[in-house]
């Protein structure tokens, strides 16, 4: 199980017939750094969830032949289900850029992934993140990896009740809580194509 922590600045659309399409552009010191991730979120249509997955599943090898998938998980809860998580590496906007465009070009990606897929997905949003100087993505070693670590649901409800008893914790907290515009939670299960479990 996945639980993740985001603070998150939404743009927000007009709601129309056609997907929506949400995104945030990244600004500061950090957009300097070169590596950064994308993060997507699709809001699937919740009659077409299985049909979607088993797309995606079927196709992945299609986008993936373009940039570097790190995961793709499904939402248990934490806002709206029927929702799909996923997160993309790229080394620059350059990059990203280029890949759009191999996108654009890509008659087989367009028919059998993107097309069939729209139909099914009412609500896509994008963010751009980078990872902080302390932190290393890596695989994980174990089946079951996290944005947050945590072997279940259970096990990330103790952890946090001890967290909250910790000063240590309690003043970080209280001193970086006037830096947060919004939070979001989810607990993400991943599908089996995704990299990180």
């Amino acid at each position: 199980m996945l639980a993740l922590r985001r603070s998150l600045t939404k743009a927000l659309a007009a709601r129309t017939q056609a997907p929506q399409v949400c995104s945030s552009f990244a600004t500061g010191p950090r957009q300097y750094d070169g590596t950064f991730y994308e993060f997507r979120t699709y809001y699937v249509k919740p009659s077409k969830m299985n049909e979607f997955l088993e797309n995606v599943k079927k196709n992945i090898h299609l986008r993936t032949a373009h940039s570097e998938l790190v995961g793709f998980w499904t939402v248990e809860f934490g806002g709206r289900v029927n929702k799909v998580f996923h997160v993309w590496k790229y080394d620059n906007f350059a990059h990203r850029t280029e890949v759009q465009k191999a996108l654009a070009k890509d008659k087989e990606w367009q028919e059998q992934f993107l097309i069939p897929n729209l139909a099914l997905i009412d609500k896509q949003e994008s963010e751009i993140t980078y990872l902080v100087p302390w932190c290393k993505l890596e695989k994980p070693p174990k089946e079951v990896h996290v944005l947050w670590w945590n072997k279940s649901a259970d096990s990330r409800a103790a952890g946090r009740h001890q967290s909250h008893e910790d000063p240590r914790v309690v003043a970080a907290v209280r001193e970086s809580v006037n830096f947060l515009g919004s939070q979001q939670n989810m607990l993400l299960i991943p599908v089996s194509f995704s990299p990180l479990k």
